[in-house]
């Protein structure tokens, strides 16, 4: 028996797509088989399962844990769970690697697969590799056995253990995702006041659609601090991996702020530590990591380059404009959005301020979203290849990290290649406004002599 996936489906990161369109039952039975090979060629015998809140995951899940067992590895199932309980069952069970099945922030029509093997990501030629596998059909035989494991509790405990972090007033919005059963027993467990919004799991996403770096996606957070008189908010995507944040007056706190806070307190325990940020963060983050006495480390956008950067520099800490948040040192290296939470409150804590005085003191700088505009998936690697010949023929000040990082004395850009759509992504940050309409002009000369227009609606 062999099978084709739909190659759309095969992301850098992950396997994700549209459920009945670009990935289904089959492609679940697959991945299994795929996956279960791979697990027992390395010499392990079990594998944990988690799945989302999608409406579709239930299925796939059936799926994926049948092809496991026909490959011959035994199934811990977890049941519904965010992709870091998933994690965590990972690093604590007794198994060899673990599937999340999750659409992320995707929109509900969505599903996919998060893979780790052996307590690191299996992304970029491993999910090539699976769909290798699958097209001549060299899958392991056996029959595996499936058990079930509920960790929600054992993980809330790991949370909050050695809890430090004082008493807060503090709004939660779990987005309908994954994360709500989670936050629901972490907040019975914290000091201080909590309100809790959205934490039914539904698939629909009838509140808001569960992405908190989109800022319209935080509303319903920021009127309930600001009904409440709360001292900030707290938001989480809907597979729990990734965190949002407004403070007492509602201004947003970006990831890459909220990690410029956790710095302070994880340089005072490591002192001199590398510390890991991705290419789209802002430089007061990396000045900062510099002024503490860390060492800033610019590495690729995604969850699972990230992840590398983390174990190859031995970083304490990283994270990403997006809120994904990684914690090594302490905690088992993963992004864990509601992990993050708590290492927020006590960062906040430890500083003697409230999060609002933390953000008025960070510097006034000017910075765009993701401006993300469609680019076919053929031509976008091109593109930015093409403006970067363009900008060393030019001597520009060029950080090659993950696409094109150009530092001027205004500001600086970025343009990169999405790994995950064909999109390519620019982003931008200055002293004001005029400095990033310079900027931002400076970029759209550079796409215009690739015959590329960012198109209105990105903005």
């Amino acid at each position: 028996m062999t099978h084709q996936f739909d190659p759309t489906s095969l992301r850098e990161y992950d396997i994700r797509g549209i459920v009945g369109k670009a990935l289904g039952p089959a492609d679940a039975v697959a991945i299994g088989r795929g996956f279960a090979t791979r697990i027992r060629t390395a010499g392990g015998t079990r594998v944990a399962v988690g799945y989302d809140g999608r409406n579709s995951s239930p299925e796939l899940e059936a799926a994926l844990v049948s092809g496991l067992v026909a490959g011959g590895v035994d199934v811990v199932r977890i049941g519904l769970s965010t992709s870091p309980m998933l994690y965590y069952a990972e690093a604590t069970l007794e198994v060899d690697g673990g599937i999340q099945i999750t659409g992320s922030h995707n929109p509900p029509e969505y599903n996919g697969f998060k893979m780790v093997h052996a307590h690191a990501p299996f992304f970029g030629d491993d999910i090539q590799d699976l769909a290798a596998l699958a097209a001549t059909g060299a899958w392991s035989e056996g029959e595996g056995e499936v058990t079930t494991a509920d960790v929600l509790d054992a993980y809330v405990d790991r949370l909050m253990a050695g809890y430090e972090g004082g008493a807060y007033r503090i709004g939660w919005d779990t987005g309908n995702g994954a994360a709500g059963p989670a936050v629901e027993k972490l907040v019975q467990r914290l000091p201080g006041e909590h309100h809790v919004i959205f934490a039914d799991v539904d698939g629909n996403f009838p509140n808001h659609h569960p992405d908190p770096t989109e800022e319209a996606n935080l509303a319903d957070l920021k009127r309930l601090v600001a009904e409440k008189k709360l001292d900030f908010g707290l938001a989480f995507d809907g597979d729990g991996d990734r965190i949002g944040a407004v403070d007492g007056l509602g201004r947003v706190i970006w990831g890459d702020q909220i990690l410029s806070i956790l710095v302070e307190p994880a340089l005072r325990e490591h002192p001199g530590a590398p510390i890991v940020a991705d290419v789209k963060s802002s430089q007061a983050l990396f000045d900062r990591i510099a002024e503490l006495g860390g060492e800033p480390i610019m590495a690729p956008t995604g969850h699972s380059l990230m992840k590398t950067a983390m174990t190859r520099s031995g970083a304490p800490l990283g994270g990403e404009l997006s809120g994904h948040l990684f914690f090594a040192g302490e905690y088992y290296g993963f992004d864990d959005a509601q992990y993050a939470a708590v290492r927020l409150i006590r960062a906040v804590h430890l500083s003697g301020h409230s999060l609002t005085e933390l953000r008025d003191a960070m510097p006034a700088l000017m910075a765009t979203p993701d401006l993300r505009f469609p680019v076919e998936d053929a031509r976008k690697f091109a593109v930015v290849d093409a403006v970067i010949a363009r900008l060393k023929s030019e001597d520009a000040e060029l950080d090659l990290t993950d696409g094109a990082r150009v530092t001027t004395a205004g500001g600086w850009w970025l343009l990169r290649a999405s790994n995950t759509q064909a999109m390519l992504t620019v982003r931008a940050e200055a002293k004001d406004q005029a400095a990033l309409d310079a900027l931002l002009t400076e970029v759209d000369t550079h796409l215009a002599a690739s015959d590329v227009i960012r198109t209105p609606s990105a903005q």
